[in-house]
């Protein structure tokens, strides 16, 4: 046996050195906290550092950003518009069956199959969505929006001197 292999019984406990009860005991007086200072004095909360702007105040809490510039689509399948049975489908259009409201801006998607030729004007169209109506013999408009969607770059604004 070496002395690196001792170690206490399974189970035992030792009791923890009680300090600061007067001078008589081991602990007493300034009960291992040496003299003055602060540490000597009080407690130092956890996360204090020195007066300095503790880290936890320092970083940001929120998490992410919410981009400004975000355009909204509410999405409109080929399935659905099918059932309308109409061969010219426009937003207002979309609106009128309740399958919009008038400040939504519409994306046609795919799901579903035509058989018959649409003429379909939207704010934006999927791939898989013009490939489908071009395919079946429809046209498809995109409607502009009625805003930039994003203004220019701020690096981009410098004139020639």
């Amino acid at each position: 046996m070496k002395l690196h292999d001792l170690q206490p019984n399974p189970g035992s406990t030792k009791r923890k050195r009680i300090v600061g009860r007067g001078i008589a005991g081991k602990g007493g007086k300034t009960a291992g906290r040496g003299t003055k200072g602060q540490k000597a004095r009080r407690q130092i909360p956890a996360g204090f550092e020195g007066g300095q702007l503790p880290i936890l105040q320092r970083i940001p809490k929120l998490k992410g950003f919410t981009n400004p510039f975000r355009v909204e689509y509410q999405p409109v399948n080929l399935d659905t518009i099918t059932v309308l049975g109409l061969t010219e489908i426009t937003p207002e259009v979309l609106v009128a069956n309740g399958l919009a409201q008038k400040k939504d801006f519409v994306k046609i998607l795919g799901r579903g199959n035509l058989s018959v030729a649409i003429n379909i004007s939207a704010h934006a169209f999927s791939a898989s969505a013009k490939s489908a109506i071009e395919s079946a013999g429809g046209t498809t408009t995109i409607v502009p929006l009625p805003f930039a969607v994003r203004p220019p770059a701020a690096g981009n604004q410098h004139q020639n001197r």
